[in-house]
């Protein structure tokens, strides 16, 4: 918890001056996530940080609403129930997955999502290196559950000496020089 606390904050702080920066007319442009616009991107990151604060509080996944425009607030949410050292014990009774790797994914969500709003809209993002560190390990070592469960997509060739953060897009199934 000691190390990744800070990591999470850091990650997620960034995101959220990025969110804060969208103007609702960029809402209908294209992300380097297939799946969402800018608007859809905002809402799945207030979706991440509702679901990760109940997870972090040992509580039940929820369900994706309607956008709210909220995400900073419930990433405070998030942070607040992450930093409870209970939170890091165990197993989640929703996933069965250890509260360590709960923690990790999220980190992975802020880092790229991060990555993909800045993309979209113009903006500049500057990852955390150690939170870069961290995903990539992470990630490395989850990458074919979360294909199989359709999380990530299939990966984009970069070159063994890209720097980490290129890395990480790449085996996650973006393209580290997507531009709009």
């Amino acid at each position: 918890m000691e190390d990744m606390m800070p990591l999470m904050t850091r990650a997620t702080e960034r995101t959220g001056r990025l969110v804060r920066a969208v103007r609702q007319e960029q809402f209908g442009l294209a992300t380097p996530c297939a799946k969402f616009d800018v608007k859809d991107l905002i809402n799945h990151l207030e979706w991440v940080a509702e679901m990760f604060e109940s997870l972090g509080r040992k509580g039940p996944s929820v369900e994706q609403g309607p956008y709210a425009g909220d995400f900073p607030k419930r990433a405070e949410g998030t942070l607040a129930a992450w930093s409870r050292p209970e939170a890091w014990e165990g197993t989640s009774p929703d996933r069965g997955l250890p509260m360590t790797a709960l923690a990790h994914m999220y980190l992975v969500d802020m880092v790229v999502h991060g990555w993909d709003l800045a993309r979209a809209t113009g903006q500049e993002y500057e990852p955390d290196l150690d939170a870069v560190s961290r995903a990539l390990h992470f990630t490395e070592q989850m990458v074919e559950m979360g294909r199989r469960r359709g999380v990530f997509g299939a990966p984009v060739a970069v070159p063994d000496d890209a720097p980490q953060f290129d890395r990480l897009l790449g085996i996650i199934g973006r393209d580290p020089v997507w531009t709009v």
